[in-house]
């Protein structure tokens, strides 16, 4: 009895002198990063996007560079910010030698969110990159998603895109191929874990956000668990810590992935919670920096 207290003493010690997970004011005091280039994908101020060129870069000599397409969380609501916040990050990333597609989106609160706004911003934003890679040497046949919280649903359901019903709203042809997706505390089954998602980001949000009061079937093109299986490997990114959408949500998604045949992992941080898994100075990013040179590796032929 005697050693197993010790050694738990031990344990909630060690804990105890870890640095304390970070806040959303953590979060939000993070520098604007200059984007290499701006392109506006649609007439409104949300529909834009910012790409981050690795050092060194230029027109004359452009290198073909693998793309990350980063879409920040904020439950979808206009109150929250992100797309400066990634800037963060996109920059972090450009840093390791990727192009990074750091992407704006209408919010719940614009003119035109919702659905299926929010969505089509998504899929336009994502098929504007054939548009820009000759310009700046993109290599399109390596593109990962990387999306946090909101974010992290709305890149697994940009890579679901080729399982979309051609009668929905959503649907396009020939949709830009994603061969990888990292979900940092994102929300893969909306349906099945709505409850859990809606504790932080209000009870009505996803109504608001897929208009179920008009629409029968508002998951069947909006959720990527309706959309399984796609083919992309999923990887599930929570902090142990993480109120907002706890590790059980990812562990319970890549479950459902897997049985319909598709690859997927679930990767829980020691210490960390939900902001610490987009902020570049964190020790959860470094971990899931090694995670996104590891997918785009496994996409190099």
């Amino acid at each position: 009895m005697l050693r197993w207290m010790i050694a738990l003493a031990l344990v909630l010690g060690a804990s105890m002198a870890q640095a304390e997970p970070a806040s959303l004011d953590d979060y939000m005091r993070q520098a604007r990063h200059k984007p290499d280039a701006v392109v506006h994908y649609g007439p409104a101020p949300s529909q834009v996007a910012e790409l981050f060129l690795p050092p060194g870069t230029t027109a004359a000599k452009p290198s073909p560079r693998p793309v990350v397409v980063l879409l920040h969380g904020g439950c979808f609501l206009e109150q929250y910010q992100g797309f400066s916040q990634t800037s963060a990050l996109a920059a972090d990333l450009a840093g390791r030698g990727y192009a990074v597609w750091n992407v704006e989106y209408r919010k719940l609160g614009e003119p035109g969110a919702g659905y299926p706004g929010t969505f089509q911003d998504v899929a336009t934003a994502i098929d504007a990159l054939r548009a820009e890679a000759p310009k700046h040497g993109l290599d399109l046949t390596r593109v990962i998603a990387v999306g946090h919280s909101a974010g992290g649903h709305l890149a697994l359901w940009a890579a679901s895109r080729g399982k979309l019903p051609a009668a929905s709203p959503l649907h396009t042809p020939n949709p830009l191929k994603i061969g990888a997706v990292i979900s940092l505390a994102g929300i893969g089954d909306l349906q099945g874990q709505a409850k859990a998602w809606a504790i932080p980001c209000g009870e009505d949000t996803l109504d608001r956000l897929l208009d179920t009061a008009h629409r029968p079937h508002p998951y069947a093109d909006t959720s990527p668990a309706e959309l399984l299986p796609t083919g992309v490997k999923v990887v599930m990114v929570h902090g142990v810590f993480d109120p907002v959408m706890p590790p059980y949500t990812g562990r319970a998604y890549v479950e459902k992935v897997r049985k319909a045949g598709d690859a997927a992992e679930i990767v829980t941080i020691p210490g960390a919670a939900h902001f610490d898994l987009v902020i570049p100075t964190t020790p959860a990013w470094t971990e899931i920096a090694g995670l996104v040179a590891r997918e785009i590796k496994a996409l190099t032929h």
